[in-house]
């Protein structure tokens, strides 16, 4: 099936899905069908063969087991991929929150741009109302106070007009577009420069909120926040994961309890609190910036204030760059306000996905569960067998990687998101974290930790059976795939956001010998020659139509009428001179006539007698 047929199918099943969904009271959104989809037609128990075209039959079953799972609510798993699909689509990275921000700003202030610079006024009612419409912009831009606030108002005009009176109006309207959009936001960093001088010297600063001291208010309340909830979510995977082991040992529990519930509450658990863990790093990140900026902000506002002093004058090349960094300095903090208050909105939305838990272990199932087992952290875990470490001496094909003989040994990228790939196969998909005090096993380029030091044994007899059998487990619980990171193996459900991150956080580890240096081998970066050619006879026939070039002949032509205009030259291969030839060789022959005319010159008789004698030779004959 052609690509743009199969994308339409494909379309046509999402859309039938979600009508079916609908007319049963459930809005489910498209990219959380097309993940569905995906997961059902990969899980081998549906029986969809992914080789072949889907037949009408399989389009109907396809639509019934999409549809069947979408509305079951008391799914931890759908819990759980509806999580990841919320995640995927309202979370990115900081730098991009940051470019999408100004993105949109740059966007709303578009229209109030365009009236400005397209404005052609002439008499003073127009002038006097562009001037007004400067001072909105300015501060719509810096977003300090309401362009409706009559105080606000006045306050930014005067800062305005000290350094932008209304008689530079003239001047302003001669410029190009471009040329009046960049003054426009050099104006506003300006005034916003002014402006926060003026309120730190409290003589102004109407509408200005106290940004800095917001942040350090909300930052520490934001973090306690996502803290109380990553103790939760920690506790009760915790608990899932003792009573697992519980149900590992005893077979007779396994056939009463239902283990896969509680493996599927564990992943909902454990996908969380990855996702916490990723907003509390940003959190963090949010602190650290905003301490540095209060310091440069105390600091420039002291250089400020040492630059005027009590001068009636200063010139505007010393004051202006420290209004334009005030400036650029505030609206850091006002993008990590805003910053913060989404990565505090992701935390609240999180939380109904958790659900499940309350309603299918209750408190008082769990204490049934949990009587006589000991819940252990994660930490107590890896304490246990931090002594434990591998005997690099015990493996002659494999390499081993420790903390004290390996830089960046933090930084590495772990497969599974560090739990215990030996474990995770063996024990029907309970997670347990790996100890990488132990050892990371280095295989095929990439790292994989163990919890024990015989699990790392038995893991590295046979690695590839291990991964095998993890890969069919992703399959019949496709909210692995995103859990334990197995995008590679599946690359149809990769998202976009998540593939340009995947060589970003992949780094290297440098290993330290104990008997000399190491170095790398290539410096620099490796680079491709793109008219370096390997072939010999390519260079030949590139030499020849080099050699050939060399013996054209360039032509100008010329008229009466042209040669002041221009001049035309045209370059041509000569005409070649070309020949047949067949696989025999065939002549055709006649006879050469030969006669002969005797007694022309005369006899011994007065009259001449001629004899003519024809002796050409038959046709036949040659």
């Amino acid at each position: 099936m052609p690509p743009t047929q199969a994308e339409s199918v494909i379309k046509n099943i999402i859309r039938e899905i979600g009508q079916e969904c609908a007319a049963h009271g459930e809005i489910v959104p498209e990219t959380l069908v097309a993940f569905m989809v995906k997961a059902v037609v990969l899980d081998p128990s549906n029986g969809f063969n992914t080789d072949r075209t889907l037949t009408k039959s399989d389009v109907q079953k396809l639509v019934k087991l999409c549809v069947n799972r979408l509305l079951d609510s008391k799914n931890p798993s759908l819990d759980t991929i509806k999580m990841q699909v919320y995640f995927d689509m309202n979370y990115t990275s900081r730098e991009e929150f940051l470019e999408e921000h100004h993105r949109v700003i740059e966007s709303r202030l578009s229209s109030v741009s365009r009236e400005i610079t397209d404005s052609r006024a002439c008499v003073r009612e127009e002038l006097e109302s562009l001037y007004r419409k400067i001072v909105s912009y300015v501060l719509l831009r810096s977003g300090l106070g309401s362009p409706t606030d009559l105080k606000i108002v006045r306050e930014a005009t005067a800062a305005l007009q000290s350094v932008f009176p209304q008689t530079e109006l003239g001047t302003f309207l001669t410029l190009s577009k471009k040329d009046k959009e960049r003054q426009l936001k050099e104006l506003t960093m300006i005034v916003t420069g002014i402006r926060l001088f003026n309120r730190d010297c409290g003589k102004g600063g109407e509408g200005i909120d106290d940004l800095p001291a917001i942040l350090q208010e909300a930052i520490p309340a934001t973090t306690q926040h996502v803290d109380s909830q990553l103790e939760v979510v920690q506790e009760q995977a915790y608990r899932y994961t003792a009573i697992l082991e519980k149900v590992a040992k005893n077979p007779l529990m396994s056939q009463e309890l239902q283990p896969y519930m509680l493996r599927e509450a564990l992943y909902n658990v454990r996908q969380c609190e990855i996702f916490l863990q990723v907003i509390l790093s940003d959190i963090i990140t949010c602190a650290q910036e905003v301490e540095m900026m209060i310091k440069q902000l105390e600091a420039q506002l002291e250089q400020l204030k040492l630059t005027v002093k009590s001068k009636t004058a200063v010139p505007t090349s010393q004051v202006f760059p420290i209004f334009i960094a005030l400036s650029n300095l505030w609206t850091s903090f006002q993008d990590e306000t805003v910053l913060i208050s989404i990565l505090s909105n992701l935390t609240t939305h999180l939380e109904p996905f958790l659900g499940a838990h309350d309603l299918f272990f209750p408190e008082k199932v769990m204490q049934v569960l949990l009587d006589g087992v000991t819940v252990k952290t994660d930490v107590c875990r890896i304490k246990e067998h931090i002594e434990d470490k591998v005997n690099v001496a015990d493996f002659k094909k494999l390499e081993w990687l420790f903390p004290e003989t390996t830089a960046n040994f933090d930084k590495l990228l772990i497969q599974y998101r560090g739990f215990c790939a030996y474990t995770f196969a063996t024990t029907d998909g309970l997670l347990l974290p790996g100890n990488p005090s132990i050892g990371i096993l280095k295989y095929k380029d990439k790292y994989y930790t163990f919890n024990t030091r015989d699990a790392a044994y038995s893991f590295a007899e046979n690695p590839e059976n291990y991964i095998d059998i993890i890969r069919e487990k992703a399959k019949r619980n496709a909210e692995l795939i995103q859990l334990l990171e197995l995008h590679q193996q599946f690359e149809s459900l990769i998202q976009y956001s998540q593939m340009k991150e995947v060589d970003k956080r992949y780094i290297k580890p440098i290993t330290k010998c104990e008997t000399g240096t190491q170095t790398d081998t290539h410096l620099l970066p490796p680079t491709i020659v793109r008219s370096y050619e390997w072939n010999e006879w390519e260079l030949r026939r590139k030499a020849i139509k080099l050699a050939n070039l060399r013996r054209k002949v360039t032509h100008s032509v010329q008229t009466d009428h042209s040669h002041m205009r221009r001049e035309n030259c045209s370059q041509v291969y000569p005409s070649k001179d070309v020949g047949t030839q067949s696989m025999r060789e065939g002549s055709s022959r006649v006879p050469r006539p030969q006669i002969y005319i005797a007694g022309l010159h005369g006899g011994q008789t007065k009259t001449t007698y001629g004899v003519k004698v024809n002796l050409t030779r038959a046709v036949d004959e040659t």
